[in-house]
């Protein structure tokens, strides 16, 4: 539920809201839909305040509606959009919009769940602290800003660790794609508060032990994400939340306000639930094409986002034809030409510097969780491993009808 007397949008006249809480792992694709664009309806969440400057996306003199093959048949936006159950598409070519469509009953005024994607975010705001000197590098240590970590697996820990998913600590995400399996750490998230005066995420990841020395292995690991969050809000003495307001929303222009789900000890779930406009979706991917500057002001350090936009972290070559070169700071995904934020259920922000472009889309894929679905729902929609390359498909169709406009 909205803490601040905002107006809202989301759920329609005659829809049900989905439960909160951990039952958001159990919605059914028609329950995404609806909270998808409703969390700050469902869940105690901090608002992401916009100012009274709109950075404005003008609307390009020639619009694209590109067609493509996809498995021997014609796919278009509106069926692949249909299809595969996207809320929206943005394109933005030098700045200006030349696609912009909504779907699953969702308007241009609804805020969307990013999802995994909110890691960029949390990412960014860790330059941002960086270059107003409340963090002093990506390589201090986190218990320099967690005191309560101290004596527990993130000892000597730094924060590059977290950023890159290598600190060492065991963490099991989820067990075959069940994030409600008992030995799925994911759960973490709707923690009960444990400890006085300590997040109630902190004192769960201050209890797990180390797997591996601190830098050597890759494990995706959302309670680390997590950690950065709090690291931050820490660092600088204020939510995350009006953090973001500060440092980007407000000047850079966004539209609307964002929302941010919070944890049982009333910080911002830094690694998976911030809620956005498509269009002030699009408006980050912007702001990070442009270098992270805010007008004439650096928000964020060259070098820091040029690290976190670039390999941090090698994936095996060959993995797959779409696979990723490997990992940026959480949660960019590096490809040879162009990079991506990522979220779980379809949240994608496609950033191409060289061709000056930026593409964000939203969907609402049905398995979050796919087996916490009845059986009749597991067998009603696409196969699993058909959504990935049907959106990288659809991203290429978009970029290469952006670029080849004259």
């Amino acid at each position: 539920m909205n803490i601040d007397s905002t107006p809202l949008f989301g759920a329609k006249e005659g829809e049900t809201l989905p439960p909160g809480g951990a039952a958001y792992l159990t919605w059914s694709p028609e329950q995404m839909a609806i909270g998808f664009r409703s969390l700050e309806k469902i869940n105690p969440v901090h608002v992401v305040r916009h100012g009274t400057h709109v950075r404005p996306l003008a609307r390009a003199d020639q619009q694209i509606s590109p067609s493509w093959n996809w498995k021997g048949q014609e796919m278009t936006v509106d069926r692949y959009m249909d299809t595969y159950r996207s809320s929206g598409g943005i394109v933005l070519k030098d700045g200006k919009v030349v696609l912009e469509r909504y779907g699953l009953g969702r308007t241009e005024k609804d805020a969307w769940l990013l999802t995994s994607a909110t890691k960029c975010y949390t990412a960014t705001l860790v330059g941002a602290a960086i270059k107003d000197g409340y963090i002093k590098s990506v390589d201090a240590l986190v218990t320099d800003y967690i005191p309560a970590l101290k004596g527990s697996a993130y000892d000597n820990v730094t924060i590059r660790h977290l950023l890159t998913f290598t600190s060492g600590v065991r963490w099991i995400e989820d067990v075959d794609g069940d994030y409600t399996h008992p030995d799925a750490n994911f759960l973490s998230y709707w923690a009960p508060v444990l400890d006085t005066n300590v997040d109630c995420i902190v004192s769960y990841m201050r209890r797990l032990p180390r797997a591996n020395p601190p830098g050597t292995m890759y494990n995706y690991t959302d309670g680390d994400a997590h950690l950065a969050g709090i690291v931050i809000s820490s660092a600088v003495g204020k939510p995350l939340s009006e953090y973001l307001s500060e440092k980007i929303w407000q000047p850079y222009g966004m539209e609307a306000d964002a929302y941010w789900q919070l944890d049982a000890s009333g910080n911002e779930q830094a690694g998976g639930f911030l809620s956005v406009t498509l269009r002030d979706q699009a408006r980050f991917g912007q702001f990070i094409l442009e270098g992270g500057k805010a007008g004439a002001v650096q928000v964020v350090p060259p070098d820091f986002l040029a690290a976190a936009t670039s390999v941090q972290v090698n994936f095996v070559p060959g993995a797959s034809s779409d696979a990723p070169l490997g990992k940026g700071f959480i949660n960019w995904s590096i490809y040879k030409d162009y990079y991506v934020g990522s979220g779980g259920a379809g949240q994608r922000t496609f950033v191409y510097p060289k061709d000056k472009l930026v593409i964000a889309i939203n969907s609402a894929w049905p398995y979050v969780n796919r087996f916490a679905a009845a059986p009749d729902q597991k067998t009603a929609v696409l196969p699993v491993s058909d959504h990935e390359p049907a959106l990288n498909a659809f991203a290429e169709a978009l970029r290469t009808a952006a670029v080849s406009q004259r």
